[in-house]
């Protein structure tokens, strides 16, 4: 039996930095690692996918060469082997830097294999026993497998395994019409493949506005995917070499036949066999583990942060549930997880960035509220780079003139929203965004001209 002053479970995007500021106080730390260093951010989320979305895009952008005054001889070829190379590459570069860094860091330990909780205080990982008087968990999540009719019967990919791929699917069909699903849809779309989105709900990403769904719907109809939605009887079976998937769709074909099939509905934490009963841990009816808002569970002296908790789901909130938890702990800083304001973004092509509540949370809240809307054709920039797609729309709070939430799907939405973000997070009326002067041509500037557009929301 080996102690410590704390154990951290998982090394994503939570852990490893908690490890650093524990030991940079003098503590000693086990840190443990089941599988890869680096959680599902560095392995099979943001970094690997984000690459072939940028791999992706340059494929697109060829092709459209003309339009820009240039032709690309023979065409373009993409050649998967070589796209998952590079992904794989840079992956692998932030993979082995966690690794590094955690296996060179001083009072740091690390262990490699499966962490069990034996007690509120003891972690067992194969043989060992590991003592604390902290226990901070960090497992992350995985992708959910549905109850299908057939599942058992196809082959089928997820998140993780398209990753693997090095041959580009004849006909991709993707069960489910949210943000996994329409980024791999549209990004093997642009590798050159044929696409079917099928969602069982009556619109894509159904959190968002409705007018933003329909945008998104159009922009990847325009290249050639194909959406079935309202497919509520989903039921899949071999024919031959082939994966047919039967829907229950309003119009079109009653089956679609594809080469490959993706799961993207949803994910689950990885919280099932880590003894969390053992320890008195207690978790929701979907296995996210019960925190407070300081990240604190039920018992005294265990922490649960990242996808695990429920809290966020991003590698963004996953960070600052580690800033939140050394604020606490080691500054006399009480930082809440309920002080965040809910902002992602969808990387397809144009991106959408998110922030803060949506047309539809304002409506339902029952405030008085106004909105301002702009077209991306009447933003110069989006102009001049010939992706004018989408438009940007901001809600604000009539009465304490604070911005309420904003969407910006458009070239450069995932980076012009923090603008608003910022503005929201330091609680000041719109109007200081609207006098500001921001630099020109951009997408940002013509956030101060659209809040200076606003009208009732009725």
């Amino acid at each position: 039996m080996v102690g410590y002053d704390a154990i951290v479970i998982g090394t994503g995007q939570a852990g490893p930095p908690l490890a650093g500021r524990l030991t940079a106080a003098g503590m000693t730390v086990a840190i443990v690692e089941r599988n890869r260093f680096g959680g599902t951010c560095v392995n099979t989320g943001c970094i690997p996918t984000k690459t072939m979305v940028a791999s992706a895009y340059a494929a697109h952008l060829a092709r459209r060469g003309a339009e820009f005054g240039f032709r690309v001889n023979g065409g373009v070829q993409v050649d998967m082997k070589e796209v998952n190379a590079r992904q794989r590459r840079i992956s692998g570069q932030s993979r082995e830097g966690v690794e590094k860094w955690l296996k060179n860091m001083p009072r740091c330990t690390v262990y490699e294999g499966h962490a069990r909780l034996e007690s509120p205080r003891m972690v067992s990982v194969g043989a060992e026993r590991l003592t604390a008087g902290r226990i901070f968990i960090n497992v992350g999540g995985r992708a959910v497998t549905p109850e299908i009719p057939g599942i058992a019967d196809v082959p089928y990919l997820t998140n993780s395994s398209m990753l693997n791929l090095d041959s580009l699917p004849r006909h991709l069909i993707v069960v489910g019409g949210s943000y996994i699903g329409l980024e791999f849809g549209q990004m093997f779309r642009r590798f050159g493949s044929e696409v079917t989105i099928v969602e069982m709900g009556p619109r894509l990403i159904q959190r968002e506005d409705e007018d933003v769904s329909a945008a998104v719907g159009e922009i990847l109809q325009r290249e050639g995917i194909a959406i079935r939605l309202n497919a509520r009887c989903i039921r899949l079976r071999k024919q031959g070499d082939q994966i047919a998937a039967a829907v229950d769709c309003t119009d079109g074909a009653a089956e679609i036949v594809g080469s490959h099939l993706l799961l993207a509905v949803g994910r689950r934490p990885n919280t099932g066999d880590l003894g969390l009963e053992a320890a008195g841990v207690a978790t929701d009816q979907r296995g996210y583990i019960a925190v407070d808002d300081q990240l604190q569970t039920n018992v005294p002296g265990i922490w649960a942060l990242g996808d695990c908790n429920g809290k966020g789901g991003f590698t963004h909130t996953s960070y600052n549930d580690f800033e939140i938890v050394a604020a606490n702990l080691l500054d006399r800083d009480s930082r809440k997880v309920s002080d965040r304001i809910t902002a992602y973004a969808l990387y397809i092509d144009p991106p959408l960035g998110r922030a803060g509540s949506t047309e539809a949370d304002v409506r339902r809240s029952g405030k008085r509220a106004l909105i301002g809307k702009r077209a991306m054709t009447r933003v110069g920039r989006a102009v001049e780079k010939g992706e004018t797609q989408g438009f940007m729309k901001i809600l604000i709070d009539a009465e304490s003139k604070q911005i309420l939430g904003a969407s910006i799907l458009g070239t450069g939405g995932d980076e012009a929203i923090h603008s608003i973000l910022d503005a929201m997070y330091a609680k000041a009326p719109y109007t200081v965004i609207q006098r500001a002067v921001h630099i020109h041509p951009t997408v940002s500037e013509l956030i101060p001209t659209m809040l200076g557009e606003l009208s009732p929301l009725n």
